[in-house]
């Protein structure tokens, strides 16, 4: 299995999430600082990072800066929710993706295992053979998601989403027409470690919007339903 590299400086979420990707059968390097991080990493490179954004003696965004220097390692940037952060510059440094503290472990690791298959196709290895077991793609019109590498595309063009979007996306689309309420859409993007309020989930349908209208600005594949919730528009 893949080494991954653990950088925040809370503690708790060093001990916590080390364990939890332990027991998913990764080897886990933990660092404090991006400081320690660099000086490691830059010596012995790993198959991928999860960063803290706000650290001390250099922050994740500056830790990846120095990184992509000499280094294409994947990289997953944990933020927390009242901070300012900027995803379109942390994918233009780089970065695979971003989780929002407080985070589900479980989605982390999903998130993992799907940045790090993206990252092996990426590098010009054989696309996997389906295994049983394994989630069907989704084609409705013109979006296309695959669940297994947790890849979207519309119009043939690569759409770049975040796990809870994805997943988000994912409920809609599996039932073209059929109404989600915010709880169910909650109970498929989050688990029962992590609380949020309903008005997350319309966040998380903003950001979509913008996303597939960055290629289409006619996209009006997610309906909103006032005072009920959302379903994907049927073709």
């Amino acid at each position: 299995m893949a080494t991954i590299a653990l950088v925040d400086d809370d503690e708790n979420i060093l001990t916590s999430v080390s364990i939890f990707l332990e027991d998913l059968g990764f080897t886990v390097q933990t660092y404090h600082d991006g400081a320690s991080a660099l000086e490691a990493l830059s010596k012995s490179p790993v198959d991928l990072g999860v960063f803290d954004v706000k650290m001390p003696r250099m922050d994740g965004l500056e830790l990846l800066r120095r990184l992509r220097q000499s280094s294409n390692m994947p990289v997953i940037f944990l933020t927390s929710k009242d901070d300012e952060f900027d995803e379109a510059i942390g994918f233009n440094m780089g970065a695979d993706d971003y989780i929002t503290k407080p985070f589900s472990q479980r989605l982390l690791g999903e998130r993992i295992k799907a940045v790090l298959r993206r990252s092996k196709l990426s590098a010009g290895e054989a696309t996997p053979t389906p295994q049983e077991g394994d989630d069907a793609v989704i084609t409705r019109g013109q979006l296309i998601l695959d669940p297994n590498r947790h890849a979207c595309s519309w119009k043939g063009e690569p759409v770049r989403l975040t796990v809870t979007e994805f997943l988000i996306l994912h409920a809609l689309a599996l039932r073209p027409g059929y109404v989600k309420s915010r709880d169910n859409l909650m109970d498929i993007a989050y688990d029962d470690q992590v609380y949020v309020d309903d008005r997350t989930i319309d966040s998380h349908i903003k950001r979509l919007r913008k996303k597939f209208r960055k290629y289409d600005k006619e996209f009006d594949g997610i309906e909103t339903l006032y005072g009920i919730g959302y379903k994907y528009k049927e073709a």
